[in-house]
């Protein structure tokens, strides 16, 4: 354990004059002691269904928020017509938002065409009605808006309660030790006065969202960025980069030796030494200018030495040891931690263009450590890149709502796969993010749900769908167990064909379908898989 010494509170911040001069930097190459971490994470005992995870974070009363809000806002818009959206169809409307995500048809209008129809969109809601709650979409008052320039105006307004719930939903869930902080590029090229660009983002143009998250991506905190950032609550004022740290690390507890991981643009002196006041100790690369009377050995000389090569100083300010490491691979790289050093070095691969072959390379400890553990924010990017929501709309806020709804689902996953990996369920018998969403989608679009099929009367291509449905015998795939155990709307029909009982086990050929399950169950004097089907 590391040994307590006494520190200056956190108003002492770094001195005028020490600034000028910089720190006192030795070499060293010690073994510092491992901060070990007070906390544990509680294991799960039984995974559940995936729609429970995702209820669990975006909770009922949120959509029940956005219920009143969105009928609020119709009736503002046109008193004559009002909208009357229920929360069966504002989960609806999500569903299909899911759906079309997984489609990744160009145009919202096609899933409902002719040639184009999918039925699980189609056959849910007819398309003016899902155009119209889209339209209407609303989170918040517009008559409690504060205009701009006053005091108290907030940029994020209109969706500032839908983050607040989702705020309050992430910072519940269990902490990692391993912790990172990084931005994410909201994919947006219209209007916005906080659209940003960053040219090593995936997306260049979009909003900007700082998140805490850990090296599995698992989200605790994040803050959508406006323009401006404010200095935290009794902590020391250290520039934007800093503050932005400091209020996403405001969640963590004090005292039980977090270890949190930054790239260059968070990083410097200050942050380190606020941080480790509160037994965070921390891990980044760092810029050299913002290391203050550090001096390393040159690039050309280190290049000269070969890869692998890496020197380390120590210095300290204010009761806080700071170890400051610069290694050299491909190119040299500096990082600055509070508890890790150099040593003990490991090896790792490379390729070596000139001997062509694969080279063993020494690696010190705190390039290890950062490498493990910074990736999450990156990991968490990729995955909502996989099946993103790409609905247009002329809503400037619309964007930041789809991509939290997409930003939820991914973390409903991430839990479960944490609860999957702690019951000792393999990888390979776990649902994949495309499995696991489209049976969200589902549950959202049918569970507790009637009259799912569209009024009226079916388009020439459903007909001919059916026709040849018919000829070929298909039966519909097996619904999610929380769709057909919710005693909402099933009903037993006569088929004109027949078809392979669904029921497990049994292998009776049989003309009674569930009328909203799409599925053939055996429904006799003999048995009633019918009946067991509902209720396994």
């Amino acid at each position: 354990m590391e040994q307590e010494e006494s520190v200056a509170p956190f108003e002492s911040a770094l001195p005028a004059e020490v600034r000028a001069r910089g720190l006192d930097w030795q070499s060293r190459r010690s073994i510092p002691p491992i901060p070990q971490w007070k906390c544990r994470l509680h294991e799960a005992f039984e995974v559940k269904e995936p729609i429970d995870y995702f209820r669990h974070l975006l909770k009922p009363t949120t959509i029940e928020f956005m219920v009143e809000q969105t009928n609020l806002y119709a009736i503002q818009s046109d008193p004559n017509r009002p909208l009357n959206v229920t929360n069966e169809e504002m989960e609806q409307f999500i569903g299909i938002c899911f759906y079309m995500s997984l489609y990744g048809l160009p145009r919202s209008r096609m899933f409902w065409c002719t040639s184009t129809r999918v039925d699980c969109v189609a056959n849910t809601m007819g398309r003016h009605r899902w155009e119209t709650i889209k339209r209407f979409l609303h989170f918040a008052n517009n008559d409690d808006q504060v205009p701009a320039g006053q005091p108290g105006h907030d940029r994020l307004f209109k969706v500032r309660p839908l983050l607040t719930s989702l705020l309050k939903s992430f910072k519940a869930i269990p902490m990692d030790e391993m912790l990172c902080v990084d931005e994410q590029i909201v994919p947006f090229k219209g209007k916005s006065a906080m659209k940003q660009y960053n040219p090593k983002k995936p997306k260049r143009w979009g909003y900007k969202v700082f998140v805490l998250s850990d090296s599995n991506g698992i989200v605790y905190n994040f803050d959508i960025y406006t323009g401006s950032i404010s200095p935290v609550d009794g902590m020391p004022d250290i520039g934007a980069s800093g503050n932005v740290v400091l209020q996403l690390a405001s969640i963590i507890p004090d005292n039980l030796s977090y270890k949190i991981f930054f790239d260059n643009w968070f990083c410097s002196v200050d942050l380190q030494v606020a941080l480790q006041k509160k037994k965070i100790h921390s891990v980044w690369t760092v810029r050299q200018n913002r290391l203050a009377g550090c001096t390393f050995m040159n690039d050309k000389e280190m290049k000269k030495k070969g890869r692998g090569t890496f020197e380390e100083k120590e210095a300290k300010h204010n009761g806080v040891y700071l170890r400051a490491v610069k290694w050299f691979d491909n190119r040299p790289v500096t990082l600055l931690s509070t508890y890790a050093a150099a040593n003990p070095t490991s090896t790792v691969e490379r390729w070596d263009k000139r001997r062509k072959e694969t080279v063993q390379v020494t690696c010190p400890n705190i390039v290890k450590l950062y490498n493990q553990s910074m990736g999450g924010v990156d990991l968490l990017d990729s995955l909502i890149a996989l099946y993103r929501t790409k609905i247009r709309s002329k809503k400037w806020y619309h964007r930041i709502v789809f991509h939290m709804m997409d930003f939820t689902l991914v973390q409903a996953w991430l839990l479960y796969r944490r609860d999957c990996r702690d019951c000792g369920i393999q990888k390979k018998e776990q649902l994949s993010l495309l499995e696991f969403k489209t049976e969200v989608a589902s549950c959202l679009c049918k569970q507790n749900k009637i009259n799912l099929k569209r009024k009226g009367r079916p388009s020439h291509c459903v007909e001919a769908s059916l026709d040849e449905n018919r000829k070929r015998g298909r039966v519909g795939p097996v619904p999610p167990t929380p769709v057909r155990q919710d005693n909402t709307d099933h009903w037993p029909v006569w088929a004109e064909t027949r078809g392979r009982c669904k029921y497990p086990g049994c292998k009776g050929i049989i003309k009674v379908q569930c009328v909203k399950c799409g599925v053939f169950l055996c429904f006799t004097a003999e048995k009633n898989c019918f009946v067991d089907f509902h209720k396994q």
